[in-house]
């Protein structure tokens, strides 16, 4: 399947339902400066820079099956505590539909990374789980009965969110889902649930068949004796090797930072789980779930990779985005800690003078925002004969550079709705003018932005090329 096949795939799972079952925790993350040796014992001391919040565990799973664009449901034990709170408002956030049951007196688990100079540095846990009040299973397993949705995930971490009980329901009522897919640290007690995939370590798998080898014949036994549809056996670095009913399929991976990759295995598992529900045939199912791990592995914390980077990553060029899809990948962005740079203009006939003003935008900053008139508002804005070039060629001619991250098209003839949605860190303008003559630097500023303008390339400008061509063209005619 080519790049164009495989972006549309992303298509045909859009608005999924699934559910979502498991164990829950909290990640939080602390981002900080190494700034010199402490006195007092052989440490770095540390600057704290920010925090992040994240769901973790089954619930990274679904906020990234959110992300992706389904409709996801969450089922899980958590505890009656801060930390529920903080997980709760994380999965809100992400739009996952919260059905987890609180539990007075349980601990939410809590993993605690402090990462500075791009490494983890400590990891403190604050445990839970554990078993379940009898009263409690028996509330889990009515939820399940009750739900809806004919996709299932099932992500087990050996927390006790899943005893033998709620196995046994899975497994006798196995029919109620048309895809069930499984990623369990011990996959020993799923034996019989014959999910539709699994994705297992290539440790959780060597565990599962009792025996090291090779990820091809390691999937080859899970397939058999798990009676699964398809296995794909991750290898982090090295990809992955999956199994499916038309044979195997490998994947590579480009190497990323151990700290950047928390939470990969749940993008990946959200990825390859919506491809094959959309009815994406393994092979091309694999391909985009690796490519989404590596969207989800370039930012710092827990991993998340939304539709909009994936279907960039799969053709190859910058994502154009709806405006109602932007907030939602800009404040993830910004969550992982990326300086936020937003531009506009109309990019009639895109020159070295465009290409020069963008490519030092995006050196002021870690994400570059390009937001392009529609055709009708280049009109209002240049007269009867612009734009030369329409919307969405300039669209895909600024998507084709390497230092544009995203592309987004506006109507109005100012984009302060836009602004508004972004709030940027940095707002940049190409012109010899001083900021304060921004018509927008007003409001860039009441937001907490910034206003730079970037002197183009001299003697480069749309205008000058276009009176050149015309005068060119009068030249021949005469």
């Amino acid at each position: 399947m080519n790049a164009t096949g495989l972006a549309a795939a992303l298509d045909a799972w859009d608005g999924q339902d699934v559910l979502v079952v498991g164990d829950v925790m909290v990640d939080e993350w602390r981002f900080a400066d190494a700034d010199q040796i402490s006195r007092e014992a052989p440490a770095p001391v540390l600057t704290l820079r920010r925090r992040r919040v994240a769901a973790g565990g089954a619930g990274n799973a679904a906020a990234n099956l959110a992300a992706l664009g389904a409709r996801v449901a969450l089922v899980g034990v958590v505890g009656d505590d801060p930390a529920g709170e903080r997980l709760a408002a994380c999965l809100g956030r992400d739009g996952v539909e919260d059905r987890m049951i609180r539990v007075s007196g349980r601990a939410t688990p809590v993993k605690r990374r402090l990462l500075a100079g791009g490494q983890i540095v400590a990891r403190e846990d604050e445990t839970g789980g554990g078993p379940l009040p009898p009263e409690t299973v028996e509330w889990l397993i009515r939820v399940l009965a009750t739900a809806p949705e004919k996709v299932l995930v099932v992500a087990d971490y050996g927390l006790g969110g899943l005893p033998e009980p709620v196995r046994r329901w899975l497994v006798r009522n196995r029919e109620r889902f048309a895809l069930v897919a499984l990623d369990a640290h011990d996959l020993r007690p799923w034996r019989e649930l014959a999910p539709t995939v699994m994705t297992p370590s290539w440790r959780e798998a060597a565990l599962a068949v009792g025996a090291s080898a090779g990820a091809e014949a390691l999937a080859a036994v899970l397939r058999e004796r798990y009676t699964a549809g398809t296995v794909a056996v991750t290898l982090g670095s090295d990809g992955a090797v999956v199994a499916g009913p038309e044979g195997v399929h490998a994947t590579r991976a480009e190497p990323a930072p151990e700290a950047h990759t928390v939470g990969a295995g749940d993008v990946y598992l959200a990825a390859l789980t919506l491809a094959l529900a959309g009815g994406t045939p393994v092979a091309a199912a694999a391909e985009i779930a690796q490519a989404a791990a590596a969207v989800g592995v370039t930012c710092e914390g827990t991993c998340v990779c939304d539709a909009e980077p994936l279907r960039a990553a799969l053709t190859g060029q910058a994502c154009f985005v709806e405006a109602s899809a932007l907030e939602r990948i800009v404040r993830r962005r910004r969550e992982a800690g990326a300086r936020v740079v937003f531009t506009n203009g109309c990019f009639d006939v895109l020159h070295r003078g465009h290409v020069s003003y963008l490519r030092q935008a995006r050196e002021l900053g870690d994400l570059l925002v390009v937001a392009v008139n529609s055709d009708d508002g280049v009109r209002r804005l240049k007269g009867q004969g612009r734009p030369v070039v329409p919307v969405e060629d300039r669209v895909a001619v600024l998507a084709a550079l390497s230092c544009v991250d995203h592309v987004v098209v506006f109507d109005e003839d100012s984009p302060t709705e836009l602004i508004e949605l972004v709030r940027p860190d940095l707002y940049v303008k190409g012109g010899d003018y001083p900021p304060e003559l921004v018509p927008e630097a007003e409001l860039v500023r009441r937001l907490g932005g910034e206003v730079r303008t970037l002197g183009y390339v001299p003697d480069r400008s749309t205008s000058a090329i276009i009176d050149r061509i015309r005068a060119h063209n009068r030249e021949l005619a005469g």
